[in-house]
């Protein structure tokens, strides 16, 4: 019979080594917080049955937590086992396995957690671990056996012997318990440690010791479940993911030039065709139509929308804005704050100026138009189907340029009117 699955979330903790006023969880990776991937995972896992325990700075992890998701708070970071018995109540008339995971672990893969549950439930294990062989297990939790290769505790590192730090066998931290068990364990956990902290991973020698057998699933790729604790280690989840958010988008027919130096964050959806020339940033909420050129050198950022057919090129930045299809943007432009239409040809060193010292102002590029090289169009204003500016011109603030209109000059003038 399918057990039920429940999962705790563990995102209590203060993260000292991250050196940061901001909770770690709250980290961004590929312009996502720690804890939102974990979020995901659970869903993609198919656990419906969700608590989330929170604590330091609890105000602000809430703020990105979805509505309706259990919360259980840990006002004093006893440690994990404290933290796990703070959800429980929340898990009260639960029957089945709970899944314990951590909000520092955004890399782990919804095929892993599929494949530690179905081990667990098929082998009525009490616990079973996720594991991982390292050649350098240097700070993490070691798995120590018996002569029947049966596990009988986690051994902390700073709780370690010689002989213990030798082992290569580390605890990758994600378990998974049968419930029952898990709370019987709980209350005979005791904060014998040198930090006094209550540890989760005790669970495991009191198995051991009733006779209950605890299982492990050993993982080849390490990366997935390493927890990310430093500075050092975000930057290098960073790396993971954008390894596999580029991948992604190769398959589905992106063409980069140059992954090393391409950088996409977590949602950014691209058409099929589309070129991604090196050195290009593009910031989440992104949208890019097919047969577009990208780069190199361009900075698209938060939710910007380029239709199909877009030439944003080189050293280019554009911001809030949205490009209509086959408009080309060059050459060293700044387009903030704009609705640019279709087939619109905007010069070399073109800025809209959308900053007034006090607020962001808005302008509209109309379809057709032509923008003169270093044009400056000081937002907001308006340039009308068919419009054209001349080079070095300057559109003053509020300015309307009717339809196949041309200006030039600083402040620019009407040239030539439209008909």
């Amino acid at each position: 019979m399918k057990k039920s699955i429940a999962c705790i979330i563990l995102a209590a903790g203060e993260g000292t080594r991250m050196k940061s006023s901001v909770p770690k969880v709250l980290h961004t990776i590929c312009g996502r917080p720690m804890i939102s991937y974990v979020l995901d995972l659970v869903k993609r896992s198919g656990i419906k049955n969700t608590v989330i325990v929170v604590g330091h700075k609890q105000n602000y992890v809430k703020n990105y937590l979805p509505k309706g998701i259990k919360i259980a708070v840990q006002n004093k970071l006893l440690g994990t086992a404290d933290a796990v018995k703070r959800a429980m109540p929340a898990l009260k008339s639960f029957k089945g396995t709970v899944l314990v995971l951590y909000a520092d672990n955004p890399l782990l893969k919804a095929e892993t957690v599929k494949k530690l549950l179905k081990h667990h439930n098929e082998n009525n294990f009490a616990a079973t671990l996720l594991t991982a062989k390292l050649e350098d297990p240097s700070g993490y939790g070691r798995i120590v056996r018996d002569k029947c290769n049966c596990i009988t505790k986690i051994i902390e590192q700073k709780e370690a012997n010689d002989f213990e730090k030798e082992i290569k066998e580390i605890n990758t931290g994600i378990i998974c318990f049968d419930k029952n068990k898990l709370t019987a364990a709980l209350k005979l956990i005791r904060a014998h440690n040198k930090k006094k902290e209550y540890y989760l991973t005790d669970a495991v020698e009191i198995f051991y010791q009733k006779g209950d057998i605890v299982g492990a699933l050993k993982i080849k790729g390490i990366n997935e479940a390493l927890g990310v604790n430093s500075q050092g280690e975000l930057a290098r989840a960073n790396k993971v993911m954008q390894r596999r958010i580029l991948r992604k988008h190769l398959e589905n027919g992106i063409r980069i030039k140059d992954p090393q130096s391409t950088f996409i964050d977590w949602d950014v959806e691209i058409g099929q065709d589309t070129e991604i020339y090196p050195f290009t940033v593009i910031e989440r909420g992104a949208k890019i139509g097919k047969r577009c050129h990208i780069g190199p050198f361009c900075h698209l950022r938060e939710n910007v929308k380029l239709g199909n057919d877009v030439t944003a090129g080189n050293f280019l930045e554009i911001v809030r804005s949205q490009i209509g299809d086959g408009t080309f943007i060059k050459h060293f432009s700044y387009v903030g704050d704009t609705f640019v239409g279709k087939s619109v040809n905007i010069g070399a060193g073109t800025v809209t100026a959308n900053f007034d010292g006090k607020k962001k102002n808005r302008s509209i590029i109309k379809d057709g138009s032509f923008i003169g090289s270093d044009t400056v169009l000081v937002s907001p204003v308006k340039v009308g189907r068919n419009a054209r500016t001349g080079a070095g011109s300057i559109v003053t603030k509020n300015s309307v340029i009717s339809d196949g209109t041309t200006v030039a000059g600083v402040p620019a003038k009407i040239l030539k009117r439209g008909k």
